[in-house]
């Protein structure tokens, strides 16, 4: 009997921090430090000529910027040289078609992250069971919430072990999001059947064998009165504020409200999605979904001067649902997970699947009566049902007539930069 292939996989795992106000100021000074760092280099690629586009002449650049310029001291070494090898990495995920160019980083929209590219520099202990306390560079002993178990101590070994971590800072405050390596066997094929995924917006998860996926609001109708309460006041405020003033502390105390509520619901759209796709991987074999393209359609309808769109108030309406759905999202999570479990994920074609009677194949005119009825209009046919269940069967119907356009998970998508020519970039 043959021994089962191991294979190493990095994770992620996500916790909070519980910095003192001291160590916000410094968590923040070297964010802004690395951002800047980033932006150097690419002034300094601009700069020089082609043949001295080189890591080492990249790397003696840092290490003089480093010495002229105060402030970018409060980034570790190591944190610096992180921002160094993902610039560079940046443009060679250029060249292979697989990003756009990388561009300079501003200061409102950027996420404000550090690496910290060693494990052992971490340094990290269990306190007790809510909380852990690991080593920040620059930073000191900080403690972080304690939700997942992490190899260290007698866990850890060179098979299973944290290689790094990132300070992420979103608007819930600074985070400590570290990279697990650890060795797995690869997974025996999934005996599990299959099934087809329709998603929607009513209804967000639709599968073909009559099973449904749905949610609540994110937010509490509480939370909802206190988001409206502050957008309203916040556009009141900047109502008042005269052209070129700046903005007071107390309409960015409202924005931060704003974005803290907005993060909340965020959180746990995420935790609905990752629950929802962790049961269908577990459980179905072959996944199959419609490889839709989003970003087309949430395009606006609102048109040119000359020929003005319709119903623009409902269409942009109906595109703030969709982009609340997340639906890219959940096919990439179901991507990884299902392979975890030995599965597959296809993409079959979208055009037709929701005017198509699953039962008799016929698409006829008006068939879909609203949005959850599905009545045939096929004279010999006649068959009834919930729309987003027959969608659902519909785009299994393609996977099993050959028409896959993505044979297995984990397949990259290459896609060419936008207005970049890669030859000639380099």
């Amino acid at each position: 009997m043959s021994e089962q292939a191991s294979v190493k996989r990095q994770f992620g795992h996500r916790a909070r921090l519980a910095l003192s106000p001291a160590g916000v100021r410094k968590a923040d000074d070297q964010a802004h430090a690395a951002r800047t760092m980033w932006n150097l280099l690419h002034a300094w690629w601009q700069m020089m000529p082609k043949e001295k586009r080189t890591l080492k002449h990249a790397d003696a650049a840092i290490r003089q910027a480093r010495e002229d310029i105060d402030f970018l001291a409060v980034l570790p070494a190591q944190a610096a040289q992180a921002v160094l090898k993902t610039y560079f990495q940046a443009w060679r995920n250029c060249w292979d078609n697989r990003a756009d160019a990388p561009n300079f980083k501003g200061r409102i929209r950027t996420v404000m992250s550090v690496d910290i590219p060693q494990g052992r520099d971490l340094n990290i202990t269990r306190v007790h069971r809510r909380w852990g306390m690991a080593n920040l560079p620059k930073i000191g002993r900080v403690r972080f919430r304690w939700t997942k178990d992490l190899p260290i101590g007698k866990r850890g070994n060179e098979e299973n072990r944290i290689t790094g971590a990132r300070l992420i800072k979103d608007a819930l405050g600074w985070h400590i999001a570290f990279r697990v390596q650890t060795l797995e066997t690869e997974p025996a094929p999934h005996q599990g059947p299959q099934v087809g995924i329709d998603v929607g917006v009513t209804v967000p998860i639709a599968l073909s064998d009559g099973e449904t996926y749905e949610h609540g609001e994110w937010l509490t109708e509480k939370e909802q009165a206190k988001l409206l309460h502050l957008e309203q006041r916040a556009a009141q405020r900047k109502a008042h504020r005269k052209p070129g003033e700046r903005t007071s502390r107390r309409l960015h105390h409202t924005y931060d409200q704003i974005a803290g509520l907005r993060a909340k619901a965020k959180r746990r759209a995420l935790d609905w999605q990752h629950q929802t796709t962790t049961a269908i991987a577990g459980t179905y074999g072959t996944i199959v979904v419609e490889a839709l393209s989003i970003t087309n359609m949430v395009k606006s309808a609102r048109g040119t001067i000359e020929k003005p769109g319709k119903n623009v108030a409902q269409k942009s309406g109906l595109n703030r649902s969709i982009s609340g759905e997340a639906w890219g999202r959940t096919v990439t999570m179901l991507t990884y997970k299902t392979a975890r479990n030995g599965g597959t994920l296809h993409k079959v074609p979208a055009p037709g699947t929701s005017q198509r009677c699953s039962a008799c194949g016929f698409t006829t005119p008006g068939s879909r009566e609203s949005q959850a009825v599905f009545v045939c209009k096929n004279p010999d046919c006649g068959w009834s049902g919930n729309a987003d269940h027959n969608a659902a069967r519909n785009v299994l119907h393609l996977y099993r007539m050959g028409l896959s356009l993505i044979p297995a998970a984990g397949r990259a998508v290459v896609r060419r930069a936008k207005r970049v020519k890669p030859a000639a970039a380099r």
